[in-house]
């Protein structure tokens, strides 16, 4: 979902999309006011985990939600706005990776939420030699 990495350092990343104009993820959420759903939110702020972990590890292994602690959903995203997610490295270590998040739109904080990746080896080479080259598009 995130478009583009603008900044990394050694334990934080922050990245920002551009919520699209027409989507089946806004059919029926809301009819006629269409928001972005709160998973999808939650969703954002842990892709900007996943990348952050891939950094720091240097791809050598998949980062994988494992569970989601004081989400709050504070705020609406439209569609065709632009959004910024930060993440933030709290502790990595024995398989497992815990870090804060942050996921702000137009009118600021729209949600935030700590969640724990696990970290487990890559299923196939292919996977992460296509997490690689994602990872350079988006300017990691």
């Amino acid at each position: 979902m995130l478009d583009r990495i603008l900044a990394r350092d050694a334990d934080s990343l922050s990245a920002a999309a551009r919520l699209p104009e027409h989507s089946p993820v806004f059919e029926g959420h809301f009819p006629g006011h269409p928001l972005l759903p709160g998973v999808l939110m939650i969703e954002c702020l842990a892709q900007a985990a996943g990348w952050l972990i891939l950094a720091r590890q240097g791809f050598a292994r998949m980062p994988l939600l494992a569970k989601v602690r004081e989400a709050k959903l504070r705020g609406m995203l439209r569609p065709g706005q632009d959004i910024a997610a930060e993440a933030r490295l709290l502790h990595e270590g024995s398989g497992y990776a815990v870090l804060s998040g942050r996921l702000s739109g137009p009118a600021g904080l729209a949600a935030e939420a700590e969640v724990t990746l696990r970290l487990l080896p890559f299923p196939a080479e292919d996977l992460a030699r296509l997490l690689r080259a994602r990872a350079q598009e988006i300017g990691l």
